[in-house]
């Protein structure tokens, strides 16, 4: 059936085109003729008798037609299919993809800016997650270091893992990065035992450590105050040909901080050994040993005689004669430059043996201890000699010199080390200088007093040194412990007359020199004034100073003047409060009468209505400037926090 297809041929030479197509309208419908393909070469013309008819198809060319039908419904869907969706991005350019090698400089550039968080997002999820790269051993080793320097140890060793798994070999730098987050980590015991898992991984894989990762595990141990284990990698250091340094020595005289009792007999030991081996102490070392005098006892008396009033023969342990110990270089070592088993013996001694050795040389001698006297600041030894010896030069040490004294504050073990002008001779003696840490050491060491203030700025003038806030706050906090309200306020004045600002730390100390809630009143009044906010460690020194007199009406006001101000109480304030509650063991309040003990009830009511609408201080993680919301750092590290809490438990 026809159905008014109309087709227009044009022959041109062999070619047989389509040149136009025209379309009918029938019954409200269209009907499209569309040619399938076009032909180039076209038979020869037709005869006669081959004459084309209307309606037929002709044989010259293939009439194989596609035809495709359309409505006005179906033109009214298509429109509406031709509207834009709000949905629909349109396809963006690619961008160009970044290498690994421009990523290990962007976290090189956050890490500098201790922007830890972002680092760590920018490998994890932009590198990683989005452009899928490759990663190379640099990249996390870059961000191990950062973990390292943070102490987040868990982090830190997650990279590592991904490492392996990713068929890459770690370098030298990673463990040492891996060492150091065991050493800053602020739970000791497991980063401890981390690092010595750590150890046995790689003395199983038979992998070398250079000096660097060596002294990044001694910093490890000595933090955790392991002196065997430390002693232990100086044998190790000593075998494989590595040099001992000042830093070596460093990281053993941190480690006989840690120990709390004896710990300055045991500096001064490694003091001794230091100088015996030819190497040259710097400022460190000489600020550790004032930490030593500022937290650490000298334990046994009769021991610490034995081990430190020797003669110089009997304390060089490696040197065997002068010719051999004028060889000895500044700052390195020989390949076997001291015996550490006679040092490990003689510094981790048996305390009872040598006690009775010590008891029985002391007897035989006849000699008897002089007790230090803060007026006459006589060094706490049994003065034999026309001078008094200095523990940190051993050529003072004479042999008549043989018993000391309890040192039991650090103003008796400073003497002990040449007093305050002994110390800073000695330091100049060894071309050095002291910095704004050593005369802030000192500060905490010395015997409170107007004389000492002055000979600390005098030293101060001489070295070229600037004090600072902390120096001054270090000498309001020993006048205040000692009772001088007085020499306090006239500190403060100092500082304000060298145009100082006073902290919140330097309001702390101040508070420990109040004596009556006028005081504290007149404390917080002056803080306002100078537009330093309140915070609850100078409320803690203020109850502390109310519990010291039983005063629970100041400490009812204390609490109300915390609630004004809306500070919260701390974890401190709170063990405070509630030793505050409490009854001393021995008194009984149906035998004896005591007005003051009596008021205990009453604060107690109190206290409890007053923990009822007082929010508590939330203690801040170690780790809180380098967490940010957007990334896992926070919860990973409240986690890891959480489990050492629960071991320790």
């Amino acid at each position: 059936m026809l159905r008014g297809v109309v087709l227009i041929l044009a022959r041109a030479g062999n070619a047989v085109k389509v040149r136009n197509t025209q379309t009918c309208l029938c019954n409200a419908t269209y009907f499209t003729q569309i040619p399938s393909r076009k032909f180039a070469d076209a038979p020869s013309p037709a005869s006669e008798e081959d004459e084309v008819r209307f309606g037929d198809y002709p044989r010259t060319f293939s009439s194989r037609m596609s035809f495709r039908k359309s409505s006005a419904e179906l033109q009214d869907t298509e429109v509406e299919q031709d509207e834009p969706d709000p949905n629909f991005r349109p396809r963006t350019k690619l961008r160009r993809r970044n290498t690994p090698y421009w990523y290990l400089l962007q976290c090189k550039k956050l890490l500098k800016k201790d922007k830890l968080a972002e680092a760590l997002s920018l490998f994890e999820v932009e590198m990683l997650r989005e452009e899928r790269l490759q990663p190379e051993e640099y990249n996390y080793t870059v961000l191990i270091g950062g973990c390292g320097r943070a102490g987040y140890i868990k982090k830190a060793f997650k990279l590592y893992n991904d490492m392996k798994k990713r068929g890459l070999e770690p370098s030298a730098a990673a463990y040492t990065a891996l060492f150091n987050a065991c050493a800053e980590s602020p739970w000791k015991q497991s980063a401890l035992e981390q690092a010595l898992k750590l150890r046995q991984e790689l003395r199983r894989k038979n992998i070398p450590l250079n000096a660097i990762t060596h002294h990044a595990l001694l910093k490890t141990l000595a933090r955790a105050g392991d002196l065997r284990a430390c002693f232990q990698v100086l044998r190790e250091m000593l075998q494989s040909g590595q040099a001992i340094t000042q830093e070596t020595f460093q990281y053993l005289l941190m480690c006989c901080v840690e120990d709390k009792e004896q710990g300055f007999r045991l500096v001064l030991q490694v003091w001794h050994q230091m100088l015996s081996a030819g190497i040259k102490p710097d400022g460190q070392n000489y600020n550790i040993v004032l930490r030593a005098a500022r937290d650490c006892g000298i334990g046994d008396p009769a021991l610490a005689s034995k081990l430190l009033l020797r003669g110089q023969e009997e304390s060089q342990l490696t040197a065997q004669g002068k010719g051999q110990r004028s060889r000895l270089r500044e700052g390195t070592c020989d390949p076997e430059p001291l015996d550490v088993d006679a040092f490990e013996r003689l510094v981790l001694t048996d305390t009872a043996s040598d006690l009775a050795q010590s008891t029985l040389r002391s007897d035989s001698t006849q000699t008897q201890l002089i007790p230090v006297s803060s007026s006459s600041r006589l060094s706490p030894a049994l003065k034999l000699a026309p001078s008094v010896p200095n523990l940190l030069d051993p050529s003072t040490c004479h042999s008549d010199v043989v018993a000391l004294a309890t040192a039991s504050t650090a103003s008796d073990r400073l003497a002990l080390i040449g007093d305050l002008d002994g110390f800073l001779n000695k330091m100049s003696g060894d071309g050095l200088k002291p910095s704004i840490k050593t005369l802030t050491l000192l500060a905490d060491v010395t015997q409170p007093g107007s004389q000492s203030v002055r000979s600390l700025m005098d030293a101060a003038n001489r070295s070229g040194v600037r004090l600072d806030v902390g120096f001054f706050n270090t000498l309001i906090r020993r006048a205040a412990k000692s009772g001088d309200v007085d020499g306090a306020k006239a500190l403060k004045t100092l500082m304000l007359e060298r145009k100082l600002h006073p902290n919140p730390q330097t309001f702390c100390s101040l508070a420990l020199a109040c004596r009556s809630p006028k005081d504290g009143l007149q404390l917080l009044t002056d803080m306002q004034a100078c537009g330093v906010g309140v915070n609850a460690h100078v409320f803690s020194a203020l109850i502390g100073q109310a519990m010291r007199r039983l005063d629970y009406v100041w400490l009812h006001e204390l609490l109300q003047q915390m609630h004004q101000l809306q500070v919260s109480p701390n974890d401190v304030i709170i063990k405070q409060l509630e030793f505050a509650t409490q009854y001393p063991p021995t008194y009984d309040q149906y035998k004896t009468k005591n007005t003051y003990l009596e008021k205990i009830n009453g604060f107690r009511g109190f206290y409890k209505q007053w923990l009822e609408f007082m929010p508590a201080q939330e203690t801040p993680h170690p780790w809180e400037k380098y967490h940010h919301p957007e990334t896992e750092l926070r919860q990973d590290g409240v986690e890891s926090g959480r489990g050492e809490r629960e071991r320790l438990s």
